[in-house]
C-alpha cells in the first residue's frame, strides 16, 4: 500500500494495490504494520456505512471531547472529501485538503482528531466506509459551514443538499474557542 502525505500533517492518502481478474478483484482495505508506519497508532473501534445520492453533503463534523481519527473510503461510486484543520494553535488552523474518493481508484484517506470531517457526492450513489479511532458520542459532536468563504474548500459542485443541522453550523471564525480542540504539537 502506498503512503501519500498531503499539505495537512496528519492526513494521509492510502493507495491500496488492486489485484483483479476476470473472477473480480481483491485489495487490502487496512493493515495495522502500515498504519502504524504511516504514523498512525490509535486502534479503530467503530466502522461506519453511508449510502448517499449525488449532490448530498455530509459535514463538516468533528467530535470536542471524544475526538474520532477516521479512515475513510468509497465501496461504490464517488465522492469529493474534505478534512480542515479545526484545531486551536496549530500551524496550519483553517487550512483544508481535499481529493476525490471513488470504487476504481479505491484510495483511501485518513482525518486524524481535531480536524473537521466531510464529503460530497460525485455520482449518482455512493457507499462511503469508514474506520473510527473513538466511539460516536452525539453530544460531543461540532461542525463547521460547508461553504466558509474564510477556509475557501473548492468544491467540485456548488448545488448540495445539507441536512439541517449542517445548514446551521457557524463559520470557523465564529465557532465558540471552546468548542475547538486544541493543538498537541507533535501529536496525531
Amino acid at each position: 500500500m502506498k503512503i501519500i502525505e498531503t499539505n495537512l500533517p496528519g492526513v494521509i492518502i492510502f493507495e491500496p494495490r488492486k489485484f483483479g481478474d476476470a473472477r473480480g478483484f481483491f485489495l487490502e482495505t487496512a493493515r495495522s504494520d502500515t498504519l502504524k508506519e504511516a504514523g498512525i497508532k490509535d486502534a479503530f473501534v467503530q466502522d461506519n456505512h453511508s449510502r448517499s445520492t449525488k449532490g448530498i453533503l455530509r459535514g463538516l463534523h468533528y467530535q470536542l471531547t471524544q475526538p474520532q481519527g477516521k479512515l475513510v473510503r468509497v465501496a461504490t461510486g464517488a465522492v469529493f472529501d474534505v478534512a480542515v484543520d479545526v484545531r486551536k494553535g496549530s500551524p496550519t488552523f483553517g487550512e483544508w485538503f481535499g481529493t476525490t474518493l471513488d470504487e476504481e481508484s479505491m484510495r483511501m484517506m485518513y482525518v486524524p482528531p481535531g480536524f473537521a470531517h466531510g464529503f460530497v457526492v460525485l455520482s449518482d450513489t455512493a457507499d462511503f466506509i469508514y474506520k473510527c479511532t473513538n466511539y460516536y458520542h452525539p453530544q460531543s459532536e461540532q461542525g463547521i459551514f460547508w461553504n466558509d468563504p474564510e477556509v475557501g474548500i473548492q468544491w467540485p459542485i456548488t448545488d448540495v443538499q445539507l441536512s439541517d443541522k449542517d445548514m446551521n453550523n457557524p463559520l470557523l471564525k465564529n465557532q465558540l474557542t471552546e468548542k475547538l480542540p486544541l493543538y498537541n504539537k507533535g501529536i496525531m
